[in-house]
C-alpha cells in the first residue's frame, strides 16, 4: 500500500492489495483535463494494465469533483493556426477515452460532484460506475460553443438515444439516482460511501481468474459491435480457448 504521484502531481496512484486506485489530482480546477493530466491518466492506465500485481482498477477524483471536463484555458492555443497541436490534443483525448474499454483489466469509476463533458465520458466509459449522491452529470459543451465530439460515441452507447440528445443539446444535468434508474450507474450511494463501494466491486474482480476475466471483458465489448452470427462464433472460439486457462 502507498501513494505515488506523477512528476507534476496531477495524478495519484494507490495500491490496495491487487486493486489500483487512480485519482485525478487537480482539485483546485475540479480535476479539469488539461494536456498534462490527460497524458498522466493515459500513462497510468497503461501502466496498471501491464502490472501483473494489479487485477482491477478504480478511477476517481480528488476534492469536490470527479472531473469537470476539458480545461478550456488551454483552448486559446488550440486554433486553426496551430492545427498540429489541435490534432495532437484530439488524438490524446480520444485515445484516453478509448483505453477504458481496451484495457484487459476491469475498471470502475467512483464519481462524485461534477462529472461534465470529458469527465462524464470517463465516468461512463469504465466497465462499472458508482455514483455518489452529490453527482451532477452532463455535457455542457454547447454553452461554450463546443461540440461534445469525442465523448459522443460513448454517450450514445450508454444512454437511451433521446436522453443522450437532450443532455448534449440542452445541457441538462442528471443526478446519481437518475443515472442508476437508467442503468448507467451500477450503484448510487452516499458520498462518504462511494469509494468503499467502488473498492468492493474491484476487490471482487481481483479475486477472479485474471485470464478468464480479461477474456470475459474482451469478448463483452467485441460482441457488442458484431452481428448475431459473428458474435456467436466469437463466443464459441473463446469457449474453446478457455479450456486451456490455468485454474
Amino acid at each position: 500500500m502507498g501513494e505515488t504521484r506523477t512528476a507534476a502531481g496531477v495524478l495519484v496512484t494507490e495500491d490496495r492489495e491487487a486493486v489500483r486506485i487512480l485519482r485525478l489530482n487537480r482539485p483546485e480546477k475540479l480535476n479539469a483535463l488539461d494536456t498534462a493530466l490527460t497524458q498522466a491518466l493515459q500513462d497510468a492506465l497503461q501502466a496498471a494494465d501491464a502490472d501483473e500485481a494489479v487485477r482491477a482498477i478504480v478511477l476517481t477524483g480528488a476534492g469536490r469533483a470527479f472531473c469537470a471536463g476539458a480545461d478550456i484555458t488551454e483552448f486559446a492555443d488550440l486554433t486553426p493556426s496551430h492545427q498540429d497541436a489541435v490534432l495532437r490534443r484530439a488524438e490524446l483525448t480520444s485515445r484516453t477515452q478509448m483505453l477504458l474499454q481496451q484495457l484487459t483489466k476491469p475498471i470502475v469509476s467512483v464519481v462524485h460532484g461534477a462529472a461534465l463533458g470529458g469527465g462524464a465520458g470517463l465516468a461512463i466509459g469504465c466497465d462499472m460506475m458508482v455514483a455518489a449522491g452529490d453527482l451532477r452529470f452532463g455535457y455542457p459543451e454547447l454553452r461554450h460553443s463546443i461540440v461534445p465530439a469525442i465523448v459522443m460515441t460513448g454517450l450514445q452507447r450508454q444512454l437511451p438515444r433521446k436522453v443522450a440528445f437532450e443532455l448534449i443539446s440542452t445541457g441538462r444535468l442528471l443526478s446519481a439516482a437518475e443515472l442508476h434508474e437508467l442503468g448507467v450507474a451500477n450503484r448510487a450511494v452516499e458520498p462518504e460511501d462511494a469509494l468503499d463501494a467502488g473498492l468492493e466491486i474491484a476487490t471482487a474482480w481481483a479475486a477472479a481468474s485474471p485470464v478468464a476475466l480479461a477474456a470475459t471483458k474482451g469478448l463483452f465489448y467485441r460482441v457488442a459491435d458484431l452481428g448475431f452470427d459473428e458474435a456467436m462464433r466469437a463466443g464459441r472460439d473463446v469457449n474453446a480457448l478457455m479450456r486451456g486457462f490455468a485454474r
